[in-house]
């Protein structure tokens, strides 16, 4: 029997890698900044801020481009997973280079908090939907609702959001821990989860497990066409088909 040779080794080898590849990609789901999948007691929890609903056509994010909390002298404003938009009622206080600028402060972040200083306005970025990170309220109840948390630099502010199947009731307070870590709460629809059964559209441990003997029983008939095709020399009209339905090896004639 002829030694192997090294493209044939290499052949070998990438088909092996492609198609552990694509099992591994099979069931993994994607999600942005407002979005959420969670498996739990045998449902998968989707939650999808920005989705559209019946009454609420952004989902939990503001119409007004903007939420605005006030309390005492300070205020902040924030945009659930994306920057904020002013068509009226801008910020203006000082200090606001790094979102936005003095004629457009706020724009260029997620979250901005404003503090009266010695009778200055002073603005500080503590949120930006590039660096938000969602999570569960209760992990043991997703139906409770979720946290969207934004970060800047070195500030940050965290969102509940509580599901409220009936009613949404906008943030009116806010509480604030060392200079500038904000949480404030907010109750909406959107934050209700969609629960999928995994024996539905969920992929579940049986899904997962068929998939998984779906890939090994794969690898084993695309591994040992090739070794008998290149190792062995065996050329019959099984193994050609087999190689050029799985890999596509139509050079093989």
């Amino acid at each position: 029997m002829p030694a192997p040779r090294p493209q044939q080794l290499l052949l070998l080898l990438a088909a092996t890698w492609s198609l552990g590849l694509l099992c591994l990609a099979a069931p993994e789901g994607g999600g942005g900044s407002c979005e959420l999948s969670v498996e739990r007691g045998g449902a998968l929890y989707n939650f999808s801020l920005a989705a559209p609903t019946p009454a609420h056509r952004h989902g939990v994010l503001s119409e007004d481009g903007f939420y605005k909390v006030a309390m005492n002298d300070s205020v902040i404003w924030f945009q659930l997973c994306d920057q904020m938009i002013f068509n009226f009622d801008p910020p203006a206080c000082l200090h606001c280079e790094d979102c936005g600028g003095p004629l457009r402060c706020g724009t260029q972040c997620s979250g901005l908090a404003s503090n009266n200083i010695g009778g200055y306005d002073v603005c500080t970025t503590i949120g930006r939907a590039s660096g938000s990170h969602i999570s569960l309220i209760d992990d043991g109840n997703p139906q409770k609702g979720v946290i969207v948390k934004m970060f800047s630099s070195k500030c940050s502010i965290s969102v509940f959001i509580f599901c409220d199947s009936a009613v949404a009731q906008l943030p009116d307070k806010f509480t604030q821990s060392g200079s500038c870590d904000y949480v404030t709460i907010l109750r909406h629809p959107s934050g209700c989860a969609r629960s999928v059964s995994d024996a539905g559209n969920g992929w579940g441990w049986l899904g997962t497990s068929f998939i998984t003997i779906l890939c090994l029983l794969g690898g084993y008939i695309l591994i040992g066409a090739i070794y008998r095709y290149y190792f062995l020399g065996i050329h019959s009209v099984e193994v050609k088909l087999v190689l050029h339905k799985v890999v596509g090896l139509s050079f093989m004639e």
